[in-house]
């Protein structure tokens, strides 16, 4: 010890101190100006950059302490900016952990648990209380529930239900559907929020042909199970509407009770296909607007022009639809069916009515519903449509007539 310190002396190496104020005013610059640099970042860079100057600085303060005898304040600095970078990433974590638990708690009853995932992984809080945005609506209600309900227990109807919304809702959440509630039998969910979907039509859509599927599975399984239900049970058929617009979807209700909804007209007019869908002797029944934008999507969906109609409460005409299931699996009745009906079709706009009358009548041996083949059935769109024409065979032409029928009932 006595020897370098003569040695030290001899040379006039003496030892340096660095002024305090200029070090703590660079550590706090450089402390601020990391936490905003790295606010929002993932937890990789948010303790590599603190890990990579603390150790940077330590280097500079032994380099400068063997060439120079320069000493920097050392402890202090290094403890206080770990202190704070440390901090600031629990304080980030448990931010992130509510986060994650608020969307969790808002949305998991609502969607699929790898949606709730997305919405996470995203890192942005959901859009509450009111954003108007492009979705799909969809609508279903099984027809004549109200017999149903007469002829079941209340703790079969109990089950029976259970039953028939769990597997409706599973194929609703695969396909990245929001549930929005449930009214007794019917389901109303919405596509494209709170995460948004590029082909939302096409999901809707597709779950609609999914649960008609699903739904005849179901009533095979009801009847195997013999005297377990009544004759209604396996003849259960369901009908289902959608349609795509700008709606206004956010959380809506009482400031104390809430619930993640969807309003506008574009809902009102969901709804409408699917009541309207009755008149038609249809189950699955959508909105231009809807197919062409499962169209534009993808095509391997197969529609049929239905009818232009003003539905009950709006006052433009709106061109309807009907989904007939999935191209692939379209047999070469429905083939036949589509091609005389489509004819018959023209026919009609054409104001022809006896000849669509006679096409529609060809049309009805190969539609894909019938009264006697299919449960519960009375009528399809040819025999709709046939009955039309022939209360029109003495209606004068009419130049410009664009084919639009207004419905009187919803």
């Amino acid at each position: 010890v006595h020897a370098n310190a003569f040695n030290n002396i001899l040379k006039n190496d003496h030892l340096k101190f660095s002024p305090d104020m200029p070090i703590i005013i660079g550590w706090l610059l450089l402390g601020w100006g990391t936490l905003i640099l790295l606010n929002g970042k993932s937890i990789a860079p948010s303790v590599a950059t603190p890990a990579l100057i603390i150790t940077s600085y330590i280097g500079i303060s032994f380099w400068l302490f063997k060439t120079q005898s320069l000493q920097l304040p050392f402890f202090w600095p290094v403890l206080s900016f770990f202190t704070i970078h440390f901090g600031s990433n629990i304080l980030s974590w448990w931010e992130d952990y509510k986060m994650r638990d608020n969307i969790t708690g808002m949305f998991g009853t609502y969607i699929s648990a790898d949606l709730v995932d997305q919405m996470i992984e995203s890192g942005e809080e959901p859009k509450l209380g009111g954003v108007d945005t492009e979705i799909t609506a969809f609508f279903s209600d099984v027809q004549a529930f109200s017999t149903f309900s007469e002829l079941l227990t209340s703790p079969q109807l109990v089950d029976l239900m259970n039953e028939y919304l769990t597997a409706m809702t599973d194929i609703l959440q695969e396909e990245k559907g929001t549930l929005d509630k449930y009214i007794g039998d019917a389901i109303v969910a919405m596509y494209g929020a709170p995460i948004e979907l590029e082909d939302h039509a096409h999901r809707a859509i597709k779950t609609c042909v999914r649960v008609y599927h699903r739904q005849g599975e179901l009533r095979d399984k009801w009847a195997s199970e013999g005297e377990k239900w009544p004759s209604v049970v396996p003849k259960m058929q369901t009908r289902m509407g959608c349609n795509t617009g700008i709606a206004t979807v956010g959380n809506m209700g009482a400031e104390n009770r809430f619930n993640y909804t969807m309003m506008g007209d574009m809902v009102n007019l969901a709804a409408r296909c699917e009541s309207g869908a009755k008149a038609y002797g249809a189950y699955i029944m959508v909105t231009e607007e809807s197919m062409q934008a499962s169209v534009e999507f993808k095509d391997n969906i197969q529609f049929r022009y239905l009818d232009k109609i003003i539905v009950k409460g709006r006052s433009i005409p709106v061109a309807m639809y009907e989904v007939l299931g999935m191209k692939s699996e379209i047999n070469q009745d429905v083939q036949n069916c589509l091609e005389i009906y489509n004819n018959a079709i023209d026919q009609y706009l054409a104001q022809d009515f006896k000849k669509a009358h006679e096409l529609f009548v060809k049309a009805q041996d190969f539609e894909l519903h019938r009264p006697g083949i299919t449960p519960n059935v009375s009528n399809n769109p040819s025999m709709v449509m046939a009955e039309r024409c022939a209360s029109m065979f003495e209606k004068p032409f009419e130049e410009g007539w664009d084919g639009v029928y207004k419905m009187t009932s919803k």
